[in-house]
Order: structure tokens, then C-alpha cells, then sequence
């Protein structure tokens, strides 16, 4: 554990790590490479009496790191947090962090290494393969950094039980990834997985106080090695959204609200008849989670 004005801090003083985050992506956006936002670096600070503070940065996209040191001031998690951001933002521009056809073939032949499928399976949607191929392709030209931000969302469908409810309804791999690559986290989405976790309060009264500290316990531990943080923060604020209205008055009004979500979205789509997902699509979050932060270390110390 490093002291208070370490040189190792005072050397990221000097960078001014954060102003140069914030020219880096202002500079992408000058270029056309990104869509324009309010705010390109949100930064967010934790409420504490004192040390360690803990600050995430979330980036154009919604990629989120955090500070890895142990921090004694909110300016040092923040110069700390801007550091990590930066690191993984830089690194994401190397060639080798774009999809491409090459970068396909061998991220489903190593995938195939590590299961029990066969390299045919590949072109067969329905197989949880050939779902993560269909993915990667849909994706051609990204980076991981914005294939991962894409993921986030379907490891969150898995998470909350979405998956399974459209395995039940035998609506295809193929017809939910192509739906759910085209949508984003906002809010009404956001709302909707809170009421499916209100919904399991009832049935099991104390499951979300579990799950929120599960999750905020898996949210430091991924901070503490760096790792991309979009998946782990937004279970926590689910959950913390859930658990803020865990009564019977707001449960209603967030039924009512969900009937809407449901309309607007159109789900009856996923209710028509389809091939059956006979598996989890969390294979295929498995498989990113081992490509985008093992294989190519995508977030680092």
C-alpha cells in the first residue's frame, strides 16, 4: 500500500492523467469516430468519511473502470481511476483490438478448444458457437472495448433471467441477438429488470439485500484488478434501484410501468414461434469475458 503523495501519485500529478483522458476522447469525437455526448468523461465519486476513496469513470460508450490504489484523497482515486481509463482506452486503438474475419476465426477456434463443440457448430445460430460467431460478426470493424460494451447487456439478460424466459417461450439464439444487439441500457430498461428482481423479493423476502451485497462485493473485486467494471456496477444499481422500492405502492406503480416497457418494445415479438434454446447464452459472455480480459488483457494493472 502506497502513502499518501507517493512519487508514483505525484508522477500522475505531473500528467495530469485526467485532462488527458479527457483530450483523448474529445479527440475521437473531433474525428467523427464516436457519436457526440454531453458529457464525455463521467466521473463518480463514492461517499466516504475517509480513506480508501473509491472514484469510476465512465467512458463514451459506457465502458467503466475504477481506481486500483488504495486512495487518500477523492483527487488521487480520481487521478487513479482517469489512469486505468486511460491505460485501456489507448490500448483498445491497437489493431489487434478490432474485430475482424481474422480475428473471428480464431477467437471461435479457440473457443471450440475450450468446449465441446465442433468448428461446424460455427455456422449453426442455434448452437451457443455459433451464437458467439453471429455476434463477433455483427461486430466486424469494432473494438473489444465496444464488443464488451454490447456484451454487458447480454450478460445482464442472463443475469436477471431474461434468457431463460425467452428459452421457455423457444424464441431462437439468433432472433434475440439480433434484437438486443441494436438496444442500449437506459433507464426504462434499467426499470424493468428492477421489477423482475421486486418480483423475486416477494417470493423470497431478504434475496435482494443478498444479492446487492454479493454484487457489491464482486464490484470491488473486479476493481481491485482492473477489470471493466459496465456488468458489475449495474447489477449493484438494479439491485439498489429494486431494493429502494421493495413495498407494495411502488411494486404497483412499476407493474404499470412495465406493461408499458413491454408494449413500446414490442416483446410480443419473442413470443412467436422459434427454434429452441436448448442452452444458457451465457456461453457466449463467457467466452468475451475470456477473449476481451484474459487472452488480450484488455483491462490492466
Amino acid at each position: 500500500m502506497s502513502g499518501p503523495d507517493s512519487d508514483d501519485d505525484r508522477a500522475f500529478k505531473d500528467l495530469n492523467v485526467v485532462g488527458m483522458l479527457h483530450q483523448f476522447w474529445e479527440q475521437k469525437q473531433m474525428k467523427g469516430m464516436m457519436m457526440e455526448t454531453e458529457n464525455l468523461v463521467v466521473y463518480e465519486s463514492i461517499p466516504s468519511p475517509g480513506p480508501p476513496y473509491i472514484c469510476y469513470v465512465t467512458l463514451p460508450g459506457g465502458s467503466c473502470f475504477g481506481n486500483l490504489k488504495y486512495c487518500y484523497s477523492k483527487a488521487e482515486a480520481r487521478r487513479d481511476a482517469a489512469r486505468i481509463a486511460l491505460m485501456n482506452s489507448t490500448f483498445n486503438e491497437l489493431p489487434c483490438r478490432r474485430i475482424t474475419p481474422e480475428f473471428i476465426s480464431r477467437s471461435v477456434k479457440e473457443a471450440v478448444s475450450t468446449t465441446s463443440s465442433n468448428i461446424a457448430d460455427a455456422s449453426d445460430p442455434s448452437t451457443s458457437i455459433g451464437a458467439y460467431c453471429l455476434m463477433l460478426e455483427l461486430n466486424t470493424g469494432k473494438t473489444m472495448l465496444e464488443f464488451q460494451e454490447i456484451m454487458t447487456v447480454f450478460q445482464l439478460l442472463h443475469w436477471n433471467g431474461t434468457l431463460k424466459t425467452f428459452r421457455q417461450m423457444r424464441c431462437s439464439r439468433q432472433e434475440v441477438i439480433l434484437y438486443y444487439s441494436q438496444q442500449r441500457l437506459d433507464e426504462r430498461t434499467r426499470s424493468h429488470m428492477a421489477l423482475d428482481w421486486l418480483q423475486k423479493e416477494q417470493q423470497s423476502p431478504g434475496l435482494l439485500s443478498q444479492e446487492l451485497q454479493l454484487a457489491m462485493k464482486e464490484l470491488g473485486e473486479a476493481r481491485r484488478i482492473g477489470r471493466e467494471l459496465r456488468f458489475y456496477k449495474e447489477k449493484k444499481e438494479i439491485l439498489s434501484l429494486a431494493l429502494s422500492h421493495a413495498n407494495a405502492e411502488d411494486l404497483e406503480g412499476y407493474q404499470s410501468e412495465e406493461m408499458s416497457w413491454r408494449e413500446e418494445t414490442e416483446f410480443e415479438y419473442y413470443a412467436q414461434e422459434g427454434h429452441c434454446l436448448e442452452e444458457s447464452m451465457t456461453n457466449t459472455s463467457e467466452h468475451c469475458q475470456c477473449h476481451s480480459q484474459e487472452s488480450d488483457r484488455e483491462s490492466m494493472e
